[in-house]
């Protein structure tokens, strides 16, 4: 028997999409294991509303459609309150449609950016204009990384973000924008030889590599990277990389690379939160990482927004949140710009299976 009875009618019922398969597989343990620790504070409390708290986790890694005619047959149960997840954004995209505004609709990836959302979608992970534009900034401005190429998986994550790199790099011209950006590549998911990249001539005329793929995608790149060598004179720099990309691909494949992110577990908020994560799950539990850390931010979010409009109604929600609103969370404020969460930006180099935080870059 809970705090609030057992009743199943009062429930606030979050379905969370994270890959269970797929290159973005790796991933799965990590954020059940942290949306679970948001749970268990959250129910040791007073629950969202006055109501326990409970997750279901379906499989975000199939095919979107697939996903979202999940979303849509669970919904129409009428006893899912609200979605979260780590999951591409073209599963966001098929399950924002089907979810049509009826719930709150936390995103927890980083994203390309969203010009018009469509009502309850809000989003925890970063867009490029937070993450990777200002890392790359950075970069240049401490290293001297002035010219780059871009790997990423084929799909609307990379290629939109690529877009505001190349607008970044481009902003003198067509022939600045070869210079600075002089290869470009969009492999499908679950690619497993980078060779033809690797080889390329126009690669040895950049400082580094933007790595847009995902998960074991990502892991797989960075081992073939470092075994020709290329770590010792280039740099990568990605916004998808944690600390379980960094274990499947081994701390030999990990030099010279770079990550942005809104958290890091050995920041000083991360190691307090780490404490509590092992109290909960043990030393040996799936690694709380930067990823994983957005399902948690996102639960955190969804209980503030509730408190604040009284209501998961997702019109009540949004009149809380709009004009740039401040929410009080147990990890500080947050505050929103439209749909965003805003949290600062981070940028770090990967040290063996772990990463050195280096400096705020937003």
């Amino acid at each position: 028997m809970t705090p609030f009875g057992g009743n199943p009618e009062n429930c606030i019922e979050i379905l969370n999409i994270v890959p269970q398969q797929g290159p973005g597989g790796i991933f799965a343990p990590s954020c059940e294991a942290a949306i679970s620790l948001a749970v268990q504070e959250i129910n040791s409390g007073t629950g969202i509303l006055g109501r326990e708290l409970r997750v279901t986790h379906i499989d975000g890694g199939r095919d979107p459609a697939d996903v979202a005619r999940e979303v849509s047959a669970l919904l129409a149960t009428g006893m899912v309150h609200a979605i979260t997840g780590w999951h591409t954004s073209a599963v966001r995209r098929a399950v924002s449609e089907a979810v049509d505004g009826r719930v709150p609709y936390l995103f927890a990836t980083d994203h390309e950016g969203v010009e018009r959302p469509p009502p309850g979608l809000f989003m925890i992970g970063s867009n490029p204009g937070r993450q990777i534009l200002p890392a790359l900034r950075w970069l240049r401005r401490e290293l001297g990384a002035r010219r780059w190429a871009i790997i990423g998986n084929d799909y609307v994550w990379p290629r939109r973000t690529a877009d505001a790199v190349r607008d970044e790099l481009g902003h003198r011209g067509a022939a600045d924008l070869e210079h600075f950006l002089p290869l470009e590549k969009f492999v499908p998911m679950g690619t497993q030889d980078f060779e033809d990249f690797l080889a390329d001539p126009l690669l040895d005329q950049v400082d580094g590599v933007i790595v847009l793929l995902v998960g074991a995608d990502v892991a797989r790149f960075n081992k073939q990277f470092a075994k020709i060598g290329r770590d010792e004179k280039q740099l990568r720099v990605s916004p998808a990389v944690d600390e379980n990309v960094l274990l499947a691909a081994g701390r030999k494949a990990n030099r010279n690379l770079y990550v942005p992110s809104s958290f890091f577990v050995n920041g000083a908020e991360g190691m307090d939160r780490l404490e509590r994560y092992r109290r909960l799950h043990g030393e040996f539990a799936p690694a709380l990482t930067n990823f994983s850390n957005t399902e948690y931010e996102a639960v955190r979010t969804l209980w503030a927004m509730a408190e604040a409009a009284n209501s998961l109604d997702v019109r009540r929600v949004h009149a809380a949140v709009d004009n740039g609103a401040i929410l009080e969370t147990p990890s500080g404020a947050i505050g929103f710009d439209g749909n965003q969460v805003v949290l600062p930006g981070y940028i770090a180099r990967a040290e063996g299976v772990g990463f050195e935080i280096l400096d705020r870059i937003s």
